[in-house]
């Protein structure tokens, strides 16, 4: 990730990093580190929709970008909050197939710019990742998009179907993508589960969504 500054923007820069204590950064001594808060699904709302709640995780990610002519480092933690789900699926029998993430990740705003780009991304990016991590997902296509209220603010939730392998067998999948900003982090939930279960599941879904909380309580 690279940022130019030039003139009085590399001023900027420079007094921003000098008044908030950054002066290893400036002279590329130290990086200058960011961390996200994590975010979960509130009080009982994933038990009720039968989600087992496995833990939030550290990634941390490391990008470089410039300061004037020298190169800086900046080191970002993000949170990633696990939910699985056993459901049934017939001949398959029964096996853990519902998956709800909730990922947390630093604006990292250096003199008034964003540099992460997953504010600019689209819920259609986004789901990029999705099929990056899951093995075995592919042909995402885009069904439908609906608005919801997530911590007080309407926040589209974009629905894409696709195909997952479990258990070496193909299944139909739905999967459920939002993004929004609280505060100096971005927020990204993601729900995905078998298309027969459609009904009750996409119902569950959009509930956890609607009690994000951010932050919490690691």
């Amino acid at each position: 990730m690279v940022l130019n500054r030039r003139g009085a923007a590399v001023v900027a820069v420079a007094l921003l990093l000098l008044t908030s204590g950054c002066i290893g950064f400036l002279t590329g001594s130290e990086p200058l580190e960011f961390s996200a808060e994590p975010a979960a699904a509130s009080g009982s709302t994933a038990t009720d929709a039968g989600y087992e709640y496995n833990g939030t995780r550290e990634l941390t990610l490391n990008r470089t970008f410039e300061v004037g002519s020298q190169e800086r480092r900046v080191i970002a933690t993000n949170r990633i909050a696990d939910y699985r789900k056993s459901m049934e699926l017939g001949p398959l029998g029964e096996a853990e197939v519902g998956v709800f993430n909730v990922v947390t990740t630093p604006a990292v705003e250096v003199a008034g710019q964003t540099l992460n780009p997953i504010g600019s991304y689209s819920n259609a990016r986004l789901v990029e990742f999705v099929q990056q991590q899951y093995s075995g997902l592919g042909d995402i296509r885009r069904v439908s998009e609906r608005n919801i209220t997530v911590q007080g603010t309407e926040t589209a939730v974009t629905k894409f179907s696709a195909t997952a392998t479990i258990q070496g067998q193909e299944v139909d999948v739905f999967i459920h993508v939002i993004k929004y900003r609280n505060g100096d982090d971005f927020v990204v939930a993601i729900g995905v589960y078998p298309q027969q279960l459609e009904g009750s599941e996409e119902s569950n879904v959009l509930s956890m969504m609607r009690a994000l909380e951010h932050p919490v309580e690691a």
